[in-house]
């Protein structure tokens, strides 16, 4: 990269890394507009419920002589979460067994709960596993090599070609990165689908000796969830993807990280994070700006709830109202923060909302290490006829003869648990 352009990068004013429709071919070499579609996700809860109740009597017996204990308890008490799942029991995640013991928990816990979120998921989609032809696996809770992504090709009947793709080192900016990845190649190969899964096990990263404020913090805002969605490239119903763009925000490296110690990971949070708005709300106006797309106008918004505070400050930066991000506040309240999986709760209640009107236009952004923001642009789509053969595996996975749930509306309460 020349000078010039790297200084541009650095001062942030120079433009982002964009990705927008293309025409390509398919296999018989006919044209094909890449039209690729987030269509809706299934999201899972594991069975174990705390609640803020239950977070703040625990800090209060846990950390009795903590000197901070009462900065600890209010700033808890602010972040709104309401409840929180966890993949064990509360009494046996606050045990420490150790890293190994903690990391295979994670894959048996991954392997097992998967499996039914990703059938739902690809029915949501009308899609089978022979359609899938790129699977993006996000996780910043659990390490395992080979990916979960061979155990999922493997175990599920995906084809033996099917590419992947797994994203391990983006924290809670995951779940935007592996949107804007499958916008990427189904804009390169339109006739293709990807099947996009988020597992994040927080609970298990909890460290009985970190005393910090923002350990402390963390301990009562972060939660369990698992989330699947589909990409489609051609068809589909949801958020038609047109642009996207990432922006990394220059020398804030140790904002957010890991310290992998003997006993796993640390997670360390500087008090600096809750300001980072200040810097990424103008990069979303520039990454949207050679489109004609004014961000502070937009008809929804699906943004990652780090904190009550991050989605005030982006509020503010951009003039909008807090209605606007009632998505990911409910997300936020009712789940914690669940990492890269909160896109895809806070786009599911859009869903259950029943959708914006075809042709709203929006914006899907997950935040995380680095400072890192990626950010997805597109409208609204209405139900459309499949072109080209699907698979008669998606006929046979869709519907309540395959045994999958009951339409939405007759599913338990939104916030109830699933246990899978």
């Amino acid at each position: 990269m020349g000078q010039g352009n790297r200084a541009a990068r650095d001062r942030g004013d120079a433009p982002e890394h964009r990705s927008g429709p293309v025409r390509s071919a398919d296999a018989a070499g006919r044209a094909v507009t890449a039209v690729a579609t987030l269509c809706r996700p299934e999201v899972a809860v594991p069975e174990h419920v705390v609640t803020a109740e239950e977070t703040l009597d625990l800090a209060r017996t846990l950390h009795a002589g903590h000197p901070q204990l009462e900065l600890a308890l209010r700033l808890i008490a602010n972040t709104g979460v309401r409840t929180r799942h966890l993949v064990r029991p509360l009494e046996e995640t606050l045990r420490h067994p150790g890293f190994e013991e903690r990391n295979l928990r994670y894959e048996k816990e991954a392997k097992r709960r998967l499996p039914e979120v990703i059938d739902r998921a690809l029915a949501h989609a009308r899609l089978g596993t022979a359609d899938i032809d790129m699977i993006v696996y996000v996780s910043c809770t659990g390490f395992m090599m080979p990916s979960m992504t061979a155990h999922l090709i493997n175990g599920m009947g995906f084809r033996s070609d099917t590419r992947q793709l797994p994203v391990s080192q983006l924290g809670c900016a995951g779940g935007g990165a592996a949107v804007n990845r499958a916008h990427d190649f189904v804009t390169a190969y339109p006739d293709r689908n990807v099947l996009i899964v988020a597992c994040e096990f927080c609970s298990l990263l909890y460290q009985p000796t970190d005393l910090g404020v923002g350990s402390l913090l963390s301990n009562g805002l972060f939660g369990d969830a698992m989330a699947a969605v589909v990409v489609r490239g051609q068809g589909g119903h949801g958020i038609r993807l047109e642009h996207n763009g990432s922006h990394l925000v220059p020398g804030t490296e140790d904002w957010i990280s890991y310290a992998v110690r003997d006993t796993g990971f640390h997670f360390q949070l500087d008090k600096r994070v809750p300001g980072t708005m200040a810097v990424l709300a103008p990069a979303m106006r520039r990454m949207a700006a050679p489109f004609a797309w004014d961000i502070t106008g937009l008809d929804f918004y699906l943004v990652h709830a780090g904190g009550p505070r991050i989605l005030d400050d982006l509020g503010r930066q951009l003039g909008l109202p807090p209605e606007t991000f009632r998505h990911s506040r409910a997300t936020l309240t009712e789940r914690g923060n669940i990492a890269s999986a909160v896109v895809f709760d806070a786009l599911d209640r859009l869903f259950t909302e029943g959708g914006p009107p075809p042709g709203a236009r929006g914006l899907l952004a997950g935040f995380g290490p680095g400072i890192t923001a990626e950010i997805a642009l597109g409208h609204w789509s209405v139900p459309a006829p499949v072109t080209g053969a699907v698979s008669a595996e998606a006929d046979a996975m869709t519907g309540a003869a395959a045994g999958f749930p009951a339409p939405r509306e007759q599913q338990p309460p939104r916030g109830a648990a699933v246990a899978v």
